[in-house]
């Protein structure tokens, strides 16, 4: 191994003394076992589950991310604060090294590529001090609302409060409640970059790995059409058919007649006959493989 090659290596080592928080999360649920569950609890944590997984696809994802859809100042803020009480970092961080990974997925480049193992993509990037930091440049687009600068920066509040909220409500129960549904939103959202990349079936030819999986997509309302959405990125849906659901897309369909959103993009028939895996050689089939973009159409959907 080369001294560079060793550099890089450490440099992406997780650190446990910062990984102490987050390991903390993972163990505080552990006091339902004393205290016992009761289905009011299990109906709390499927709430604040499910209705922060909304934030997470329809915020920080299809919207920061991705622009697939317009709103107004006030209603981005809102959105970027109820994404972040998933305790999942900044709203600039988040959709900076997304879109990061969109630019350079399944290479060496790619954070979080399953090519360096399902830990890595899954939680052990998240972990690592080398990605703490946000991409500014990748962001500028965002960045220019100072709102939206402060609460990346103090990304910590609207969880505090949520969790605040739940004891306040329901106790340590409350509480401990909070951190499960938590927990489990961790690894329903971390499920994408890493079970998306190796598990699942593929529609369209992409120069990734990426996959569809029904069973993901109830869990992560509408994310594992991952392969739907790798091939085309900036629509407001990533179930392209009726039969693939979409629970954040209905959603943001229903804001969308109340004038809360507006302008979702959506591909266009002539967009989802294409690149068909039928029709191409499926080389993304292949992590050891790469196709270049030049020999793929235009039709990633970018913006």
């Amino acid at each position: 191994m080369s001294e560079s090659t060793g550099d890089c290596l450490r440099d992406e080592r997780p650190l446990l003394l910062k990984s102490v928080p987050f390991i903390l999360v993972h163990l505080a649920p552990l006091g339902l076992l004393w205290t016992g569950m009761r289905a009011t609890d299990v109906l709390w944590c499927v709430l604040l589950y499910f209705g922060r997984m909304f934030f997470i696809t329809a915020g920080f994802h299809r919207y920061f991310a991705h622009r697939a859809y317009k709103m107004g100042r006030l209603m981005q803020f809102l959105m970027a604060w109820g994404a972040s009480t998933s305790c999942q970092k900044g709203v600039l961080w988040w959709a900076a090294h997304h879109r990061a990974h969109h630019r350079y997925s399944d290479t060496d480049r790619d954070i979080h590529s399953p090519k360096k193992g399902f830990w890595w993509s899954h939680v052990g990037w998240i972990l690592c001090p080398k990605y703490q930091a946000t991409d500014w440049d990748a962001i500028k687009d965002f960045s220019k609302f100072p709102e939206l600068v402060w609460l990346n920066k103090y990304h910590l509040l609207p969880g505090i409060g949520l969790g605040a909220t739940c004891y306040l409500l329901g106790g340590g129960r409350g509480l401990l409640t909070f951190f499960l549904s938590t927990t489990l939103l961790y690894h329903g959202t971390f499920s994408i970059n890493s079970l998306m990349h190796l598990w699942g079936r593929r529609r369209y030819v992409t120069t990734d790995t990426s996959r569809n999986s029904f069973l993901l997509a109830l869990i992560t309302m509408g994310e594992g059409w991952h392969n739907n959405h790798h091939y085309y990125q900036s629509t407001a849906n990533q179930g392209f058919f009726w039969w693939e659901v979409d629970a954040s897309f209905y959603l943001l369909k229903v804001m969308s007649w109340l004038g809360l959103v507006r302008d979702l993009r959506t591909p266009s028939l002539a967009v989802l006959q294409r690149q068909r895996v039928t029709e191409h050689p499926d080389v993304g089939m292949r992590p050891e493989r790469a196709v270049p973009s030049s020999a793929l159409s235009a039709h990633s959907g970018e913006g």
